[in-house]
């Protein structure tokens, strides 16, 4: 039986890099990408990426602002019961996520 080994890492208090991590982390920068061995990662086609998924497991931050909103635009969001913070979030996302998609191409 194999036992699953968790170790806790305080981000905010790492141990220094040690000189021979430092070097390794040097030649790994000046390494060509030609110099990269990628046999035993398959290539990614398009069957992949039909099937890819954003991160379901991503949940940015919040930040808490003051936006100005016309009034009707608040009133229409608020008639839709409660959450109305949550979906102009949701439109502001998905109006993002368009300009970002129609950058690419």
């Amino acid at each position: 039986m194999n036992a699953i080994v968790r170790y806790e890492i305080d981000l905010n208090n790492l141990p220094p890099l040690t000189e021979e991590r430092k070097a390794e982390l040097r030649a790994l920068a000046d390494l060509p990408d030609s110099e990269i061995d990628y046999s035993d990662i398959p290539p990614l086609d398009e069957k992949f990426w039909q099937n890819a998924v954003r991160n379901p497991f991503y949940k940015p931050t919040k930040a808490s602002t003051t936006v100005r909103v016309d009034s009707d635009v608040l009133a229409w969001l608020k008639s839709q019961g409660k959450g109305y913070q949550t979906r102009m979030n949701a439109i502001l996302r998905e109006a993002m996520l368009r300009s970002l998609d129609h950058k690419k191409t």
